[in-house]
């Protein structure tokens, strides 16, 4: 149980799903068993892990701090999920 009174803790005691969530993706990431993606919306490789659903902890989304504080003001639906269109070389037109 955290005893600190910062506002991080504070959250993180008012958050549990949210924080054990995060914390599965750190774990995940260090590990090497998931890998950061560029934004799934411009492609930049700067990217936050967003949680659409925090039950399924490493189900997550690439965005963009941009595109993602974008999400959480405008709306789960701004960023529909759904296939997205493949980037770089690689694509097939």
């Amino acid at each position: 149980m955290l005893k600190s009174q910062t506002r991080q803790a504070d959250w993180r005691r008012a958050n549990p799903a949210k924080y054990t969530a995060h914390l599965a993706v750190q774990r995940a990431l260090v590990s090497g068993t998931l890998h950061k993606q560029g934004c799934e919306v411009c492609g930049h490789d700067a990217v936050d892990a967003h949680h659409d659903r925090y039950d399924e902890p490493l189900a997550v989304r690439w965005l963009c701090r941009s595109h993602h504080v974008k999400l959480h003001q405008g709306g789960e639906d701004m960023f529909p999920i759904g296939p997205f269109p493949a980037k770089g070389p690689s694509a097939k037109e």
